[in-house]
């Protein structure tokens, strides 16, 4: 993960999970996806805004990016509560996912960091933002008419008001970089059940369908200046509550926009091939690893000692994420040093 090329592993890894959670919703659950707007540009550098319905639509979200770019470029803004979770935030960390306390003046300096990390690897990056902060909840949207009558603002129903300031943020940071080509506005929708939390998912109640609407934006088409690109993410945000009002109240779809499901830049026989790859190797390798771990002590231990090896890293340096970034940083300053000296 740090030496040679810093991305490698842990893509690797990160893409092949990733599908098989997408082969498991799509195949043995049933979860249909409908995908309408613009199309993506494979392998193009981008911001994804996405509103917040349920706590689960990142994931989600893997199904339309399986189909129409890259699954291991996509990087998440998520709260840095999730990072702790056995497993799954470790490969989240592993992954380099943005964590954030959703306090700006905590957020601030991660974020800088991170970014300009990003950029100066010169890795492509398709990095999600959910500018509303939470999902969609009762309370959530008090909260948010709260804010909204205190500021003359419009009541939603459907979103939340977003918060900009990491929003505009991020944008600049990656323009000013270099690393960003275009940001991609999505809206979701759920037209049957709504799958709010994780615990929905673990008693079964998968959504039945999943659609995705997606607005491209080359860069060069956004405002300069952070108060012309809040404006513009406000903006966003009130064509999505007009979109979704017209969604849950008219047909559940996306096609009175005018504009009809998008050729995946992928053909549907090679995502099933990928899936079903997918569902094969992990089938394979988790009961392969339990039965290693059952029948040898020496494998016992070594796991023994890499749960306690991550925990620690955790407690001790911040997380797997933090760590790469301060090995990158020790390696490109030695390469520096090394270079004033031979010049």
């Amino acid at each position: 993960m740090i030496f040679g090329d810093p991305f490698q592993i842990q893509q690797c890894m990160s893409d092949t999970k990733a599908k098989h959670l997408e082969a498991l919703l799509e195949t043995m659950f049933g979860v249909k996806v409908i995908i309408t707007g613009d199309a993506f540009v494979p392998g193009e550098r981008s911001v994804i805004i996405m509103n917040h319905r349920t706590r689960m639509d990142w994931m989600f979200l893997w199904s339309c990016l399986m189909r129409y770019s890259y699954l291991r470029l996509e990087k998440i803004c998520l709260k840095a509560s999730l990072k702790s979770v056995p497993g799954f935030g470790w490969a989240m960390q592993a992954a380099a996912y943005i964590f954030i306390h959703r306090k700006w003046k905590d957020d601030r300096s991660h974020f800088e960091d991170m970014i300009d990390y990003f950029c100066d690897i010169h890795e492509p990056l398709q990095l999600l933002i959910f500018p509303e902060g939470t999902d969609l909840t009762e309370s959530t949207t008090a909260r948010s008419n709260d804010f909204a009558e205190k500021n003359g603002l419009q009541k939603y129903e459907y979103v939340l008001h977003p918060r900009t300031t990491g929003f505009t943020f991020v944008v600049d940071r990656l323009r000013e970089g270099k690393n960003l080509d275009a940001v991609h506005d999505i809206t979701v929708a759920y037209p049957h059940n709504i799958p709010q939390t994780e615990s929905h998912l673990l008693h079964g109640d998968f959504p039945k369908e999943i659609h995705f609407h997606v607005h491209r934006y080359p860069i060069d088409t956004l405002p300069t200046s952070k108060e012309d690109l809040e404006l513009w993410c406000h903006r966003r945000w009130e064509e999505k509550e007009e979109r979704l009002r017209s969604f849950y109240q008219g047909e559940r779809n996306f096609y009175f926009t005018g504009q009809t499901v998008i050729p995946p830049c992928k053909s549907e026989l090679r995502v099933l091939v990928v899936k079903l790859l997918s569902l094969v190797y992990w089938t394979l390798f988790s009961p392969a690893m339990c039965l290693l771990i059952y029948s040898y002590s020496l494998v016992q231990w070594y796991f023994i000692i890499i749960i306690v090896i991550f925990v620690l890293q955790e407690r001790l340096f911040g997380g797997l994420e933090i760590m790469e970034l301060a090995c990158y940083r020790f390696l490109h300053k030695q390469s520096h040093s090394n270079a004033k000296k031979n010049a």
